[in-house]
């Protein structure tokens, strides 16, 4: 079942359009206050007048119309970033809620509820309340009782970001294996859950997508700012001229073009930061791409310093910059092999 959503909150002013694919899960990057939540809410029927939203043949929402379904008339759950059990009832209760509320006996009910439970590896559990379980056990209960509805749809608003460092890889391998074949909506803001979770990545800056296409192309050739942020990447914006990108401040950065770009056409290049070299004068060699650059920051980044200049930010180890001797306002020179540039139509 392919799901069609053409979202339209002039209050919020949220403006997105994009389908998901039957089996599909679509993930939802953006900074805060982007509009993600809100196209959410929209699917979820928990905005009234919101623009479009059809399920295969079914209209959920149709302004032009006044069609608007109610959220428990769509065969849509949505699993938030909290797992909002019920305080009063058991993990087993938990999950037979849904099928009950949908119209099945306690008994087919219970059955189901001990089915899902079995799923997320939470049978030993069943007769626990929530307050006697762990987050990372509640979110695994929080699952089970999204999909005992057997939803057509599920939206997912960052499951991981309420759970500790141990629980968060057991539940990411749960999702994966729970979405491989449902139509799925995600929200994140951790790259390993949309490189892991999604097969196509939307991004959402300031209420309009401003990029989309397949979770590999959008990680690794981002095509706006916020993309690069979050893939950890360099973005560089301007025009091409032949295998090169003419850089605002008229210098070229060398590279390869996936596709042929036309001259004077706009085009953006993308750098890894492990590829960027750090120097304190002009290497030997004169590799193609030699820049001078000022230092803006140094952070901390895993087991290396990631060194921000104006021009291209770098990741080199903490012993490097204590030999270059780096600081705030330094200047350097930045060398990147061409073959390390990709370059691509903007």
């Amino acid at each position: 079942m392919s799901l069609e959503v053409d979202v339209a909150v002039p209050e919020r002013d949220v403006e997105v359009a994009f389908t998901v694919e039957t089996g599909e899960t679509l993930a939802l990057l953006g900074p805060n206050g982007a509009g993600k939540s809100t196209v959410l809410a929209a699917i979820a029927g928990l905005i009234a007048r919101s623009g479009t939203v059809r399920l295969d043949d079914m209209t959920l929402a149709d302004e032009s119309t006044g069609t608007h379904l109610r959220p428990h008339e769509r065969g849509i759950a949505l699993l938030a970033q909290e797992a909002r059990l019920f305080p009063h009832l058991t993990a087993g209760d938990n999950v037979a809620f849904g099928p009950r509320a949908h119209g099945q006996s306690r008994r087919d009910a219970h059955t189901t509820a001990v089915r899902w439970l079995e799923e997320v590896g939470m049978t030993a559990y069943a007769d626990r309340r929530p307050h006697e379980l762990s987050g990372g056990q509640q979110q695994r209960v929080a699952i089970a009782r999204a999909l005992a509805t057997e939803p057509r749809v599920l939206l997912v608003d960052e499951p991981l970001s309420a759970l500790d460092v141990e629980s968060a890889p057991e539940i990411r391998d749960l999702l994966r294996r729970v979405l491989a074949t449902r139509t799925t909506v995600l929200v994140t803001h951790e790259v390993l859950d949309a490189a892991l979770l999604a097969d196509r990545v939307a991004v959402i800056d300031a209420g309009r997508i401003v990029d989309l296409g397949d979770t590999a192309r959008v990680l690794g050739r981002p095509r706006s700012d916020f993309g690069a942020r979050f893939a950890g990447l360099n973005l560089v914006r301007g025009v091409a001229v032949g295998e090169a990108l003419r850089m605002p401040d008229g210098r070229l950065l060398h590279g390869l073009a996936e596709v042929p770009l036309t001259d004077g056409s706009p085009a953006a290049a993308v750098v890894a930061p492990s590829a960027v070299s750090v120097h304190l004068d002009h290497p030997h060699g004169s590799p193609r791409n030699s820049l001078a650059a000022t230092v803006v920051d140094l952070e901390p980044h895993a087991h290396l310093v990631r060194v921000r200049t104006d021009v291209l930010s770098a990741d080199i180890t903490a012993a490097a910059v204590a030999e270059l001797g780096l600081a705030r306002g330094n200047p350097v020179v930045l060398s990147v092999k061409a073959t390390e540039v990709h370059l691509h139509p903007a």
